[in-house]
């Protein structure tokens, strides 16, 4: 999984960068701009645009502050004219900035584009192919069936990376991403290939021992377990319980959705879950307060994918795994847990989640026998 590291982890081809290699006779005459102008200060001119801000690009590209200043003014200097203004709480492109980053755009897009031409094979099924995925849809939906698909594909090699943070398959940060945003870039195919609809779920003890909440203005008695991340709107809890702010309800607040499962399960509180949840075996029971919420589900890979027999291959898969028709969970309409469960007794069969940590632990008495 490609991220952003050390410069010299990406496969830019060095268009520009003639200051770095003297071997590289320019064909330029000695006052040509393009002498002084380098390839690595324009990658770092363009994550500073995009997150405005010095710092914030620094850690992106984990390299220090200072360096990203420094290169910065170095490019500066070479384009002869200032490219951010100086805030005190970021930076923000010039007038001239806005001008140039358009065009190191299409540079940047140019230099992957020639790279993953060299990483395809047009008529073999084996190598590896990355994929991004959120990491509730990944652990919980997409691994026991890939586990499968593995066995009848073994050429094959699935990196499967789970975040709940953008993933930019422009920049090769994966080959096929599959989350809750359509992307930006026109040059990106994009398929909706399904809905997550989310429901508030608690285990039976917490019912038993703090009763289930009447409707969604009783959560404010009860405590709420709150995932955050970049793909998720943090403000949403607070807008769909009727409140100001949720402090001082979340009882347990985490990023990761496997946190989220494993916590309602343990009796910490009530957690937003996708519908299907029961149906995969989680040991959880639905609170109907009326709130519900849908995300739609993308799968976004880059058009030079379509060249690929085994990207071609596992993109097709995802297709059908993402299937309402067969997998009614993920089509447009709302399905009540309880009714879906029924519903998708027979499709999830062999893929429910008995084998996972989280959802059947020891209990002491079975801890005492491992121990004697």
């Amino acid at each position: 999984m490609l991220t952003f590291g050390n410069l010299t982890d990406f496969p830019w081809i060095g268009v520009m960068e003639l200051t770095r290699h003297s071997d590289v006779k320019s064909q330029h005459s000695p006052s040509s701009p393009l002498d002084t102008i380098s390839w690595d200060d324009l990658k770092i001119f363009l994550i500073c645009s995009e997150k405005e801000s010095f710092r914030a690009a620094s850690k992106a590209l984990s390299i220090d502050s200072a360096t990203v200043v420094r290169r910065i003014e170095r490019l500066e200097r070479a384009m002869g004219a200032r490219l951010f203004y100086r805030l005190s709480d970021g930076v923000k492109l010039t007038d001239e900035g806005r001008r140039i980053v358009g065009e190191a755009r299409i540079m940047e897009r140019a230099s992957y584009n020639i790279f993953r031409q060299t990483q395809l094979d047009s008529t073999s099924l084996r190598g590896v192919v990355r994929v991004a995925i959120t990491e509730g849809l990944g652990t919980y939906w997409v691994l026991p069936r890939l586990l499968d698909f593995q066995k009848t594909n073994r050429l094959l090699t699935i990196e499967m990376f789970c975040t709940m943070a953008h993933t930019d398959v422009s920049r090769m940060e994966a080959e096929i991403a599959i989350n809750f945003a359509s992307p930006t870039a026109e040059e990106l195919i994009a398929h909706r290939i399904g809905y997550l609809h989310v429901y508030p779920f608690a285990s039976r003890n917490y019912v038993t021992w703090f009763g289930a909440p009447t409707d969604k203005g009783d959560l404010v008695r009860h405590r709420i377990i709150q995932q955050v991340a970049p793909l998720l709107d943090e403000k949403a809890y607070a807008r769909a319980i009727g409140v100001e702010s949720v402090e001082g309800i979340v009882g347990f607040r985490t990023n990761g959705s496997s946190a989220v499962l494993y916590a309602v399960e343990r009796d910490a509180g009530i957690g937003f879950l996708p519908t299907y949840a029961p149906a995969l075996g989680a040991h959880v029971v639905p609170i109907d307060v009326g709130l519900r919420h849908r995300l739609e589900i993308w799968m976004t890979y880059h058009p030079n994918l379509r060249k690929s027999p085994r990207h071609m291959l596992v993109i097709d898969w995802f297709k059908r795994i993402f299937d309402a028709k067969r997998f009614p969970c993920f089509g447009e309409e709302f399905i009540h847990p309880n009714e879906l469960s029924q519903r998708m007794a027979e499709a999830v069969k062999g893929a429910r989640g008995e084998g996972f940590a989280a959802s059947a632990p020891l209990r002491s008495t079975q801890l005492r026998e491992l121990a004697e």
